[in-house]
């Protein structure tokens, strides 16, 4: 019987900056249309930097950089989407004042 699968570390979890293999796209039609997400000239730059590395290594490199920026993208339009409900919710659990009245009779005098 082998042993399960190791949980994944709450470490990794929090560091911002850790990239999993699984992350990002994994092929070249996925990363070409999620760049093209971004914007089209993340695209383009990416398209001649491919064109211009040799063929092996450089290619790896290529892909590797845009892979990660394509993750780091979504991870960061995710913590801002959490961040703005996050901050509706906080907004909708605002209760008035209870001593406003007060100042609105000292106000008066």
């Amino acid at each position: 019987m082998s042993a399960p699968p190791p949980e994944p570390s709450s470490e990794t979890l929090s560091d911002p900056y850790a990239f999993e293999f699984a992350d990002g796209p994994q092929t070249l039609a996925e990363l070409r249309t999620a760049l093209s997400a971004i914007g089209p000239e993340m695209l383009a730059a990416f398209d001649a930097r491919l064109d211009a590395a040799t063929f092996g290594w450089d290619h790896d490199e290529v892909i590797a950089k845009a892979r990660r920026a394509v993750a780091f993208k979504k991870r960061a339009r995710e913590a801002a989407a959490e961040a703005a409900a996050q901050e509706e919710a906080a907004g909708a659990q605002q209760v008035d004042d209870p001593w406003a009245h007060l100042d609105v009779r000292d106000s008066t005098q």
